[in-house]
């Protein structure tokens, strides 16, 4: 159970202290010091998207229809809203702690374990919350951005975060191996398939989709630790 996670959580951390090693390798970009190594690594995860992620999740599109996607999304993200609540916790934001939980008590019972959202049309807010940004909410900085193969863009202090995320997620932690194995897989390929009308309005807008997409993340990532209300002086 712990093993599997624990793995996952070291190679992240791993990952990320082999990122930072490979600063001698750099540009002159502040907010991409490792550009080198994280466009390497960007070119590895489009090797295996366009070989394994993107078909599959073409062909999870195809096959099920939207009503069934909307459902198995909501019941990840439904389990998501757990670990959202831990982390407006900590962030000290109890309120909103209180009212993820609501949805996750709420979408677990009347919505069927989660396959419907019943909590947000009765206007409880569902809010996005991970370990990387409670980092950044206690004043840790970002660090340099980092390009993980399948896991995508981060920045250090969110990949520390990830590991954290991966630890604690209640999905990764099942001990019934299949059933885990799964889900896992289930959620991959799912949130793959979300992501696949953003592929052309990418290819579209970007002259370089290693920028575009690294510069989204940051800008993006900066809003969420504030609340959607970054100070000037944010970095």
């Amino acid at each position: 159970m712990r093993r599997s996670t624990t793995k996952i959580s070291q190679f992240t951390l791993a990952l990320c202290a082999a990122a930072l090693m490979a600063g001698c390798a750099t540009s002159g970009n502040p907010k991409d010091p490792i550009e080198g190594f994280n466009r390497t690594m960007y070119n590895v995860h489009e090797g295996i998207d366009s070989v394994v992620l993107k078909p599959v999740a073409k062909g999870y599109d195809a096959v099920l229809p939207d009503p069934v996607q909307t459902g198995v999304s909501n019941f990840f993200s439904n389990i998501g809203d757990l670990g959202v609540s831990v982390n407006n916790l900590l962030q000290g934001k109890p309120n909103d702690a209180i009212a993820d939980l609501g949805r996750f008590l709420i979408n677990s019972t009347f919505g069927i374990f989660g396959i419907l959202d019943i909590a947000t049309p009765a206007g409880i807010e569902k809010h996005d919350e991970d370990f990387g940004q409670t980092f950044g909410r206690w004043g840790a900085g970002s660090g340099a951005y980092v390009f993980i193969p399948v896991f995508g863009p981060r920045t250090t202090r969110d990949t520390v975060g990830l590991a954290f995320d991966l630890w604690a997620d209640p999905v990764a932690n099942l001990d019934h191996v299949p059933t885990r194995n799964t889900f896992l897989a289930l959620r991959a390929v799912n949130t793959r398939a979300e992501l696949l009308p953003a592929d052309k309005v990418i290819e579209e807008a970007a002259l370089d989709k290693y920028a575009y997409i690294r510069d989204g993340y940051l800008q993006r990532r900066q809003s969420l630790v504030y609340d959607g209300n970054p100070p000037r002086s944010a970095e």
